[in-house]
């Protein structure tokens, strides 16, 4: 297979990123306070977009096995990098969603960061404030996996990280097992995705939850909350606080 060119963009982009993601140390340990208490030395850990890896690099810290996802091309051979030599990292080059064979990724070169399956999300975010500037400009088909399909192939993770930029839904439609615990991240501008991810974990189990504002790696309650508080909660959040992660602890 011939090498892909990626635009002088995509790789000013992807710089900024390693440096964001990896070189913040006081981010790094502030993450890995958060994930330790979903995480314990030996654990499996899936990384659903994993982009460059910081969260790998946390969950390996930790201790923990992981199996990531990145169907971007440019992040991917990133992810090759950093992590490709370690034994207990599986990287897979491709997305997950409910169902397994292939999807259209739609990709922001200028910020891959954002690349997205879910067209509805390219159009929620059309002329919103804080996403104006952001341009889709490319696609991409890539293969798509599930969370039941992985969990056939790996085994049932103690944690899963779903960050899919509004495709969240249909990557936790992919999953009829209960994991301990899980994040999936929220948008402003798709709140209604949000929904759609509380009432899919209050369908599968006894799911309490949590939230973590922006990359605040702080949760926002003392002790889990239930599902229709929690949707009250992103509900009444003001559009700037634009995105954050939903955790979802199982009560056993």
């Amino acid at each position: 297979m011939k090498p892909v060119a990626y635009p002088e963009g995509t790789a000013r982009s992807l710089s900024r990123s390693l440096r964001v993601y990896h070189g913040d140390h006081v981010r790094k340990a502030a993450m890995d306070s958060l994930y330790a208490r979903f995480l314990r030395a030996g654990d499996l850990a899936f990384d659903i977009g994993a982009h460059v890896g910081d969260r790998i690099s946390s969950f390996r810290r930790l201790g923990a096995r992981v199996v990531a996802l990145e169907p971007q091309p440019g992040p991917a051979r990133a992810l090759r990098l950093i992590h490709g030599r370690d034994p207990k990292v599986t990287l897979v080059e491709a997305a997950c969603g409910d169902s397994q064979g292939s999807a259209t990724l739609r990709i922001n070169s200028a910020n891959p960061t954002v690349s997205t399956l879910s067209g509805e999300f390219v159009d929620a975010a059309h002329g919103q404030d804080g996403w104006r500037e952001q341009v889709w400009d490319r696609e991409l088909t890539v293969p798509c996996s599930t969370l039941d399909a992985l969990i056939g192939e790996h085994g049932l993770p103690a944690f899963i990280k779903i960050d899919v930029e509004g495709f969240e839904a249909h990557v936790l439609a992919g999953l009829s097992q209960t994991p301990p615990a899980l994040s999936f991240e929220f948008t402003t501008i798709q709140r209604d995705v949000a929904d759609a991810c509380l009432a899919r974990l209050e369908a599968l189990g006894p799911y309490r939850f949590n939230v973590a504002l922006g990359e605040s790696q702080q949760l926002a309650f003392p002790e889990p909350i239930g599902g229709e508080a929690m949707r009250g909660y992103l509900h009444d959040l003001p559009h700037d606080a634009n995105s954050g992660d939903v955790y979802a602890l199982l009560s056993r």
